[in-house]
């Protein structure tokens, strides 16, 4: 297939680099020329140019993966649907489908909307990897156009992923508590610990930092960007989650400030026994 990807960074890349070796010729576009050459180098693309350059690459086009920032999704979408064959395929990676998905479809004639649950700490070109989504989740939510479905479907299936399909509005009440909500306790804990007054106790604390803190640290310290768009285009159920989960922190320092203990540690309990559910 003739495969272009909007978006030349850590999933962009990662996608070209795992597409090409299956056959498919890739294009990308980037706003930014040193991504474009090194995406080349690396093997991520076939060819990959700049937005105003990318004309002469589009003629056929099987599908096209926007792989932006989820503010650029649709603009992007706006900017290429027009060059390409009504028969071109859409899909997306944002991780919020509501705000894409009825709008997406409004822009361009068959479009799918897909989110792969992979990533890493870093970004850009440079942290694209082979086999990133392999053993990976990734949604595919509903479209009349069966075609397009089982394409999308197929596409992320050949690089390894895990498909489930559901409603755009399923998919963010649930990436609100398992992907949104944590990026909001992580940095809520980098900013309390950056509440000790005392500077002897800080530097302490921050000597001592190890694998817990780091795990538990991780998603709160990631691309703030990323993190600002996710609660401002999934604010409704990302509220939800941040209340639910203020009301669980207030019944344990209740318990705490009651001394408590048993109750301290059934909520505990619970939390030992949940976490099965949702990581191995």
């Amino acid at each position: 297939m003739n495969i272009g990807i909007a978006g030349l960074g850590l999933i962009g890349g990662s996608l070209g680099l795992d597409l090409r070796p299956l056959g498919h010729y890739v294009w990308g576009i980037s706003r930014s020329p040193d991504t474009c050459l090194q995406a080349v180098a690396m093997g991520a693309v076939d060819v990959a140019c700049l937005d105003s350059e990318m004309i002469p690459y589009l003629d056929k086009t099987d599908v096209v993966i926007v792989c932006t920032p989820i503010a650029s999704i649709l603009p992007t979408i706006a900017t290429i649907a027009p060059r390409l064959q009504s028969s071109t395929i859409f899909t997306d990676v944002g991780s919020v489908k509501s705000a894409i998905v009825e709008p997406a479809t409004q822009l361009c004639d068959r479009f799918v909307g897909s989110h792969p649950m992979a990533g890493t700490a870093f970004s850009g070109i440079n942290a694209a990897k082979r086999n990133l989504f392999h053993q990976r989740p990734c949604v595919v939510t509903p479209s009349q156009d069966l075609e397009a479905m089982a394409m999308v479907r197929s596409l992320w299936e050949s690089v390894g992923a895990i498909v489930y399909e559901c409603s755009p509005e399923a998919h963010d009440r649930a990436v609100a508590w398992i992907s949104h909500l944590p990026v909001m306790v992580s940095a809520g804990l980098l900013l309390a610990c950056e509440q000790e007054v005392d500077g002897e106790v800080a530097q302490l604390a921050q000597n001592l930092a190890s694998s817990g803190f780091r795990d538990t640290s991780r998603v709160g310290g990631g691309n703030p960007e990323l993190g600002r768009l996710m609660a401002e285009y999934n604010q409704p159920a990302l509220l939800k989650t941040l209340h639910t989960y203020q009301d669980i922190l207030g019944s344990l320092i209740s318990a705490i400030e009651s001394g408590n203990w048993d109750a301290v540690q059934a909520l505990l309990a619970k939390a030992q026994t949940a976490r099965p559910l949702y990581v191995e």
